[in-house]
């Protein structure tokens, strides 16, 4: 297995704004929030970098009497030291965005090149086109546990998007990660699971 590693895209809390809100904010850089879906409060202490825009988006919407749709996370917050995106809660995070993670499994080919990632429940992005052919004619069709679950009724707070976000719909599937890593390595790739 290969340890995850986050390269700041932002991606992953481009969509959270519309699950994690501030209830009340508590002082200049503590707020208490709420996770949307399981109804967890939690306390955000932001980073100090952070704390002034985080201040002043709150104090923005805050002061809007009209319901505001976000998207973003009000945490996802520029990087100032890179291109990327940074969590200004990030030691505080709720425990859903601790369980987050990109990507479920990484796809070498057989030169030990990075050739493809495995997302979501099932889906391969890469730009090698006969690792595409492969997963498309033997292991697409591979139900994986999380397809199960789908089956089950929802959370009763649960938004019918967010089933995606959320990364325990990833756990316990060795099984089906067994399974590709074989069938990748009958073909010359090596798969390797995401811990």
């Amino acid at each position: 297995m290969v340890k995850f590693v986050c390269d700041h895209c932002g991606k992953c809390c481009r969509s959270f704004g519309e699950f994690i809100t501030i209830e009340r904010q508590l002082s200049s850089r503590d707020y208490y929030c709420r996770f949307g879906v399981t109804r967890e409060l939690f306390l955000a202490h932001t980073e100090p970098e952070y704390a002034d825009a985080i201040a002043e988006e709150y104090e923005q919407q805050e002061g809007s009497r009209e319901e505001i749709n976000r998207k973003k996370c009000i945490f996802l917050q520029k990087d100032r030291q890179s291109d990327g995106f940074s969590c200004a809660i990030y030691p505080a995070r709720p425990h859903i965005c601790r369980e987050f993670q990109c990507y479920r499994m990484v796809i070498y080919n057989p030169r030990g090149e990075l050739c493809g990632r495995v997302i979501g429940r099932n889906e391969l992005k890469t730009t090698d086109e006969d690792l595409a052919t492969l997963w498309k004619e033997k292991v697409a069709h591979i139900p994986s546990p999380s397809s199960s679950r789908r089956h089950q009724p929802p959370h009763k707070h649960m938004h019918k998007d967010t089933e995606s976000h959320i990364h325990g719909s990833h756990a316990n599937d060795s099984a089906w990660a067994c399974t590709v890593v074989a069938i990748l390595r009958e073909h010359g790739y090596h798969g390797d699971p995401v811990e």
